[in-house]
């Protein structure tokens, strides 16, 4: 008599969408499966990679925390896995507080697969005082159901030893470990020349406030090849939109911005996976900018890259993995790439790399949690889905009046169009039953009839940007 074969545990990870969710550009930018940062993605899906073995099934549950979800999640799953970024920041504090709110209800184990704290250069966390008793309230639930808590750094570590924590654990961001125990990374060449290609990106803060938008003017000078790679959502409205709601996105010395020369010269891109991300930033020599997981997709493709540091958190983690990188605030606004390029030593990124794999690796087993590269394929069977999907391409600035650019935005605009006019429908018939029948027009503020909110919230995404493009030039 055989035993029986041991249930596959199931894992719940906090992720915007799987790896294996594929949606059209419009849909992911309806959608924001990246959670406002695509950058959340490179490490969600290292994540997912890493815990996939022969005994555990990985489950994304989006990005959203719904505290009332709990029971659910207890029935259904074995552990839920949270990777996040800098999460102990006053902006996050509600999410951090729902979240909370989440962990409290669960009775499965709890794990922090790496978090961060925000403050700047100087490692001052004054600004954090105020929603400490969340941070607190937070790391007590989490650790009331897991051995440990995983942070980013050395910065984070400090700050929440000052608590009184004591199970804190440096592992830095799952990102930087989606190929395993080893990293590869070479210069391509001596010195970069006028016909290098070069990957340059940058938060609209480190633009705006940190002098950014000149070393990137001047870049843009210099290298014909130089391209910008934007990692926001409302960046990616920009692009593929023309325009965002978001009054940040009127920033005109974003290269994202409609109105700047590599918008216009169609040097500027957007990802909305992981995978195309890397493996179009494979044919770069070079990659530089303030944004550490745009840097950290680059390095997975083998591209030498520099970190522009403007705040900890970036800080943090390159001084832990060994990443070049320079602070902004010290960095000339005239710097030219190749200086970057030629100062950059990943002597320390590639020669610590194993130690820092199997830290993270421990602290995943002493927590309960198996990984790909001691437990399953190396994640060759990960690797080999991933590769079979048909991934949207990268979302490019909209430059064009054709019909073949013009097409899928038409198609996923009359989708959403016919979504609406549904939903208006249900809502109309719910509402007559309580109060009798509704009018399909709605009275202006003026007395003019207005047309219905379907047509016009599908119109206010596409109508501007349409006729502008089909406007003639004057």
């Amino acid at each position: 008599m055989t035993d029986e074969p041991t249930r596959q545990r199931r894992i719940l990870l906090r992720s915007g969408k799987s790896p294996f969710d594929v949606a059209s550009l419009e849909q992911s930018l309806d959608r924001d499966v990246f959670a406002t940062n695509a950058g959340n993605l490179i490490f969600s899906d290292a994540a997912h990679k890493l815990l996939t073995t022969p005994r555990a099934e990985v489950f994304s549950n989006g990005i959203r925390t719904d505290p009332s979800a709990a029971a659910r999640i207890n029935e259904e799953f074995d552990v839920f896995v949270v990777p996040l970024a800098n999460a102990f920041r006053p902006t996050f504090e509600r999410p951090l507080k729902r979240m909370t709110q989440l962990i409290k209800k669960l009775r499965i184990p709890v794990v922090v697969l790496g978090v961060g704290a925000q403050a700047d250069l100087k490692y001052d966390a004054a600004r954090l005082k105020p929603m400490e008793p969340t941070v607190r309230e937070f790391v007590t639930e989490v650790l009331n159901r897991s051995a440990s808590i995983g942070v980013r750094g050395e910065f984070t570590e400090q700050y929440l030893k000052n608590m009184g924590f004591r199970d804190v654990e440096v592992i830095g961001c799952p990102s930087m470990f989606m190929n395993g125990e080893t990293f590869q990374l070479e210069k391509k060449s001596e010195e970069l020349t006028v016909e290098s290609l070069i990957s340059v990106n940058g938060s609209h803060s480190a633009v705006r406030s940190h002098g950014l938008d000149a070393i990137i003017r001047q870049a843009h000078e210099r290298y014909p090849n130089l391209r910008f790679v934007g990692q926001n959502l409302l960046e990616a409205q920009l692009l593929h939109w023309r325009e965002t709601s978001n009054p940040i996105g009127a920033q005109t010395s974003m290269p994202t911005h409609p109105s700047h020369p590599m918008y216009r010269e169609g040097k500027v891109r957007l990802y909305v996976d992981p995978l195309t991300w890397i493996e179009e930033l494979r044919a770069f020599d070079f990659s530089f900018g303030s944004r550490i997981h745009g840097n950290i997709a680059a390095l997975l493709a083998g591209v030498p890259s520099t970190v522009l540091c403007s705040d900890s958190r970036t800080l943090e983690l390159c001084r832990y993995f060994g990443i070049p990188h320079r602070k902004i605030s010290e960095t000339p606004s005239d710097i030219d790439p190749a200086e970057l390029y030629e100062a950059a030593d990943f002597g320390e990124l590639v020669n610590g790399h194993k130690e820092r794999f199997l830290r993270f690796t421990g602290f995943m087993e002493k927590n309960g949690l198996e990984n790909t590269f001691h437990h399953g394929d190396s994640g060759r069977a990960f690797d080999a889905q991933v590769s079979k999907l048909a991934l949207p391409p990268a979302v490019r600035p909209w430059t064009e009046s054709d019909p073949d650019s013009l097409s899928s935005r038409f198609s996923w605009m009359q989708s959403r169009m016919a979504e609406l006019s549904a939903q208006n429908a249900q809502l109309r018939s719910q509402l007559e039953k309580k109060t009798g029948p509704v009018s399909i027009k709605v009275q202006a503020s003026d007395g003019a009839a207005a047309w219905p909110s379907a047509y016009r919230r599908a119109r206010r995404v596409v109508g501007r940007p349409v006729r502008r493009l089909l406007r003639p030039e004057r």
